[in-house]
């Protein structure tokens, strides 16, 4: 009964934040974060002495729902995703998106390592704030792309082929995050010969299943005669490859987005595979997703603003420049025009859902508790980078929008 109504209080909340936030055309993970700040502060509360926060954030049933939300936003990711565009990318989005990740992860780092307080977590701190500034979170910029008619435009081509390759190498950071965090060391050669061996063994047996095992289960799934059989082909799918990923080392999510990844329309037939995408899309967007950024902004802590308000604007300034430089340079030395270069440069930096998946993973592994006692800057590191994935969300859309407008590309 109390978790059904912690549920319904964060789905009612979440929901109403989020119309607010699409009515003035912001995007819904906006909405949906600042009703969990608005719970968590106070302004919404929980009926009953029982339902306080603490209790929440320690119940393992509810954060069992909120691993259910990554899973599924997860495999709503991959399933959204056509794996013919990597074959299809053109030679100006390779660089962009290359240089579009490791120019702001190099410089995410370098900020850790030259601001952070010295500890045995400090590599892993800054290597922390490395990812979170590499991560791109397109589709607020594609569905910008879309609603101006921009997507087919050279600039849309190339920050939707950008997004792809990142979204890949995204999971190899995560994967190298994950175990750094486990063990709070330093990347020496052994440890990066395991992540490399278990990346590989990962990725050789998901795509090995994906293209002989899966066709042969889909194609005999009508003999079984069930409803709704394609729908749990791809859950046990994607719990197959999440439990192997665990047993790797790698977080559970790496998982979930290769099973979408690798369940195409050649699989299941383009009309299956369509209405699959929507069932995945209803149950993520209409439930566990907003209960899964609510529970973030229940942790967003404001005080952050007012503790270490330099770093925040620094942080959000270094996210920033990484991605003008790292994308927007890259595509003028490409060959496109200075307002194209710029336009790329801002769609690459909206950082989404993804981003603040890695900030609790960060959390919920401890990374904030070191050293101890814990200075300012690390016991509020989690709220800075929730807070410029918010920021670069907002701005990137915006800025979007008006360099489109005003160009004619």
């Amino acid at each position: 009964m109390h978790l059904l109504y912690i549920l319904l209080v964060l789905l009612l909340v979440t929901r109403i934040c989020s119309a607010v936030a699409v009515r003035f055309k912001q995007p819904a993970l906006v909405g949906e974060l600042l009703g969990g700040v608005l719970i968590g502060m106070g302004v919404v509360g929980f009926a009953g002495p029982e339902l306080d926060l603490e209790s929440l954030n320690a119940d393992a049933t509810f954060q069992g729902v909120l691993d259910l939300g990554v899973f599924f936003l997860m495999l709503m990711a991959g399933v959204e995703m056509h794996p013919g565009d990597l074959a299809r990318v053109s030679k100006k989005a390779i660089p962009v998106a290359l240089f579009g990740m490791f120019v702001p992860l190099g410089m995410g780092f370098g900020l850790g390592w030259w601001w952070l307080p010295d500890s045995d977590w400090k590599f892993v701190q800054s290597m922390f704030l490395g990812v979170a500034l590499a991560i791109t979170a397109v589709p607020v910029a594609v569905k910008v792309l879309k609603d101006l008619g921009k997507l087919q435009s050279p600039v849309g081509q190339v920050v939707v082929a950008a997004a792809v390759i990142d979204d890949v190498l995204s999971l190899l950071l995560l994967a190298v995050l994950t175990s750094l965090i486990a063990t709070g060391e330093s990347l020496g050669l052994a440890q990066i010969g395991r992540i490399a061996v278990n990346v590989g063994v990962f990725f050789t047996l998901a795509w090995l299943t994906g293209r002989y095992l899966l066709p042969i289960a889909a194609r005999n799934l009508g003999r079984l005669r069930l409803e709704h059989a394609d729908f749990t082909l791809l859950l046990v799918f994607g719990l197959g490859l999440a439990v192997l990923a665990e047993l790797l080392d790698m977080h559970f999510l790496i998982g979930a987005f290769a099973a979408g990844l690798l369940f195409t329309r050649n699989t299941v037939g383009k009309a299956t595979h369509e209405d699959l995408q929507k069932q995945v899309e209803t149950l993520t967007l209409g439930f566990l997703a907003p209960v899964f950024f609510a529970s973030i902004g229940i942790h967003l802590d404001l005080a952050s603003l007012r503790e270490i308000p330099v770093f925040v604007v620094v942080l959000i300034a270094v996210a920033t420049l990484g991605k003008l430089l790292g994308a927007g340079l890259t595509a003028r030395l490409a060959g496109f025009k200075g307002g194209e270069a710029l336009a790329v440069g801002s769609a690459m930096n909206a950082r989404g859902a993804v981003e603040i998946i890695v900030a609790d993973i960060a959390l919920r592994g401890g990374l904030f508790d070191h050293p101890v006692p814990t200075p300012p800057e690390i016991k509020y590191l989690f709220s800075a980078v929730v807070i410029m994935a918010i920021v670069t969300t907002l701005a990137s859309p915006v800025t979007l929008r008006a360099l489109l407008r005003r160009s004619a590309f």
